[in-house]
């Protein structure tokens, strides 16, 4: 672990520090911090960044309720620049949208960016607008028994598959699994985050199994 003196602040004694959430992975925001408000951000577990418009310290959420609370804090090669991943309990930006990121520039025609949380708010937009001619629209009219049949179906699939030792098979229908499972995600109203909490904390437990079965 690196001390804070190993950082390089800039002539101003302020360090960037680019915001990322554990789950969907995207940037929240950039923010600068000093040693002093570093240091508040590792006691309380919880950002707290200089405001250099009011040359003050700012701790994210204390007016608004939305903390974001540390996972972790990791500088660059050359020390002189942070990523904080946090778990945070509301929007980011002051306007109230998630992300300080919204305003797209430019976009690639032939590379796109994919995601689970992506992949989810695209399956809500289906079930929330039912566009004609669309798969997962047609899931979502038929309701629950039809969704988890397919589930079912795809279980099964994924079964053949792994037990063939089909690797390009097994991937196939692994993602087919995976999207019908996120359809019934979004019909029972089970987020990205829900699942991904949950998963976080059996790791704990297994950690804790582990060292335990050690002793």
């Amino acid at each position: 672990m690196l001390n804070i003196d190993e950082l390089k602040f800039d002539e101003k004694g302020l360090i960037p520090a680019v915001v990322v959430d554990s789950v969907t992975k995207r940037v929240l925001t950039l923010a600068y911090m000093n040693r002093e408000s570093l240091q508040i951000s590792m006691e309380k577990e919880l950002t707290c960044f200089w405001s250099r418009s009011r040359q003050e310290l700012w701790l994210k959420g204390e007016t608004s309720g939305n903390y974001q609370h540390i996972v972790s804090i990791t500088a660059d090669c050359d020390r002189d620049a942070l990523v904080v991943v946090v778990e945070p309990d509301g929007p980011a930006c002051h306007l109230g949208t998630f992300s300080c990121f919204e305003n797209p520039v430019w976009h690639s025609d032939t590379l796109s960016e994919f995601s689970l949380q992506g992949l989810y708010e695209l399956l809500e937009g289906r079930k929330r607008d039912m566009p004609e001619g669309s798969y997962t629209s047609y899931l979502f009219e038929k309701g629950l028994d039809k969704i988890l049949k397919k589930v079912g179906e795809e279980c099964t699939e994924v079964i053949i598959a792994g037990k063939a030792q089909d690797r390009r098979e097994t991937v196939y229908e692994l993602a087919d699994l995976a999207y019908h499972a996120m359809v019934l995600m979004v019909e029972a109203g089970i987020t990205v985050e829900d699942v991904h909490r949950e998963l976080a904390s059996r790791h704990v437990i297994d950690h804790k199994v582990k060292q335990e079965k050690m002793v």
